[in-house]
């Protein structure tokens, strides 16, 4: 299974990707879409 950024679905041949967990379901996002995640968009 590939995993993909939560927000872009970049995978990790294009970008970084963390793993996190929420409510118990193991995700994914990219050090790209980090920023809008924890900010929010403008």
């Amino acid at each position: 299974m590939e995993h993909k950024c939560l927000n872009c679905s970049a995978t990790s041949n294009d970008a970084v990707l963390l793993s996190c967990e929420h409510k118990g379901q193991e995700l994914f996002v990219c050090v790209k879409c980090l920023p809008i995640l924890i900010h929010g968009a403008h």
